[in-house]
This record gives C-alpha cells, sequence and structure tokens, in this order.
C-alpha cells in the first residue's frame, strides 16, 4: 500500500489547481482539469502527444526485436548442448549487470560519428541491449521447465525441430512471452537517461518531454502541469497489466511447481 502512496499524490496533484500545488491536504481539493489542458496544449514548446507516440513506437520496436531475438536464445540455451554454452550465458549475464551511464559517451560519440543522435534507431538500439538480457532469461527458465516429452512426440510423428518448435512449444510459452513482452514494454517506457542525449524534439520519448515541461510562467516551475503528464503516462502501464494480469502472473509463476 505504501508503494501507491506516490501514485496517489501525484493524481491528486494534477487535478488540484496550481496555485494550490503545495496544499498538504490528503484528499483532492480544488479540482480543475487546467493542469491536463496545459500538458496536452503544444503551447510553450511541449509536444506531449507526440512524445508519447515516439513513447509507443520506441517501446513496440524494441519489445518486438528483443523477443524475436530471446526467443530463440532462450530455446537454444535450454534445449541444445554445444561448445561454448556457459560462455554465452556468461556474456548475457555480464551484459544485464553492465551499467547504463558508462555506455552513455561511447554510444553518443558512435551515434554523432554515423549521424544517428535524434533517430529512432538510436533509440531502439541501445533499449534491445537492455531488455534482451531480461527476455533470454525470463524465457530460458521457462522453456527449461517445459516437458521434453512433448516436443520428442512430435519429432517422432515426423515434425522437424523447427516445426516441433512453432507448433508445439511456441504456444507452452505464450504466458511467459506475454509477462517478459510487458516487462520489456515498460522497462522500455520508462528509460531517460539514453533518451535525453540520443533524442531530439522529434523522437523524444515521455520521459524526455516531462523532464522539459514549461508553463505558463517562464519563472515557475509547472509541478501541478507535470503531475498531470505523469498521470497520463501511467494510464496506458495501467490498462496493460490489468488487461493481462492473469497471463502476467501465469508467465511469473509457470514452472515454479514440478510434478
Amino acid at each position: 500500500m505504501w508503494g501507491l502512496a506516490p501514485f496517489y499524490w501525484m493524481v491528486v496533484t494534477a487535478f488540484r489547481d496550481y496555485r494550490y500545488t503545495f496544499d498538504t491536504t490528503p484528499w483532492p481539493t480544488h479540482i480543475t482539469f487546467d493542469n491536463f489542458r496545459s500538458a496536452l496544449t503544444p503551447r510553450a514548446g511541449n509536444d506531449f502527444m507526440g512524445a508519447i507516440i515516439n513513447s509507443l513506437i520506441i517501446g513496440a520496436a524494441t519489445t518486438a526485436i528483443a523477443l524475436l531475438l530471446g526467443i530463440f536464445t532462450a530455446y537454444a540455451l535450454a534445449r541444445l548442448d554445444f561448445r561454448g554454452k556457459y560462455v554465452v550465458t556468461g556474456v548475457i549475464l555480464g551484459a544485464a549487470m553492465f551499467p547504463t551511464v558508462s555506455l552513455v559517451t561511447p554510444l553518443f560519440q558512435l551515434f554523432t560519428d554515423i549521424n544517428w543522435i535524434g533517430t529512432y534507431q538510436a533509440l531502439v538500439i541501445p533499449n534491445i541491449s537492455f531488455v534482451l538480457p531480461l527476455t533470454v532469461y525470463t524465457l530460458t527458465s521457462f522453456f527449461g521447465d517445459l516437458p521434453w516429452e512433448l516436443e520428442e512426440a512430435a519429432r517422432v510423428d515426423g515434425a522437424t525441430r523447427a516445426q516441433a518448435f512453432r507448433i508445439i512449444m511456441l504456444p507452452l510459452a505464450a504466458p511467459a512471452l506475454f509477462t517478459t513482452a510487458i516487462l520489456a514494454f515498460i522497462f522500455t517506457w520508462n528509460e531517460f537517461l539514453l533518451a535525453s542525449l540520443l533524442s531530439n524534439r522529434s523522437t523524444e520519448p515521455v520521459t524526455v518531454a516531462i523532464a522539459r515541461f514549461a508553463g505558463d510562467n517562464p519563472f515557475a516551475q509547472p509541478y501541478s502541469a507535470i503531475m498531470a503528464a505523469g498521470t497520463l503516462v501511467t494510464i496506458p502501464l495501467v490498462i496493460m497489466v490489468l488487461i493481462f494480469q492473469r497471463r502476467i502472473v501465469s508467465g511469473l509463476t509457470a514452472g515454479g511447481v514440478k510434478s
């Protein structure tokens, strides 16, 4: 419950008149929709709707590519025995532990040299490198817990390994795929550090747009409008979790109990 307190206060402030931003009343007072109008109106250089579209594009592209690569990598690590298997696993683990801040300067220099600063690929590719380890480890654990007998039965019936994977294993992995996709999308949606340096006004996601929000008064920070924008940003994530909550739970708990 305590974890919901900041979100609750953000919503309360978003609906509160900006003149009462610092009112400490714990329930909604002086309710107004002006903060949302200010956040959605592209005055003072704010293009919040464009930033939402950018975040959707970046998040969807990152999630799709990470899942496509992660499925085959996880299947290979879980089902196949090959030389260097544990080396590959260690490299993926190392990539997951690598601090993001240490990559800011080399990525900025690289993308400047190839004229990628301010492009979608400059935002998608680094996010894939951070999301892919999560995808691989989640799916590897799930594929490892699936019974071998189902795949072997399909092979005995004449199916190739690719056909057995597509027809038998992939449908069984649907809960884990949904869980991994949602987690990858949320991670990408919330990313700020790299996006703040590698994007421009036309490609910036919502995290960067909110950080540089400007209000009608150039001498005052528009806290209420920022809270309204933050409330709007959380709506897609909340809706997504509510719609797919059963699949999320089943995906996270799948394989937790073995017969």
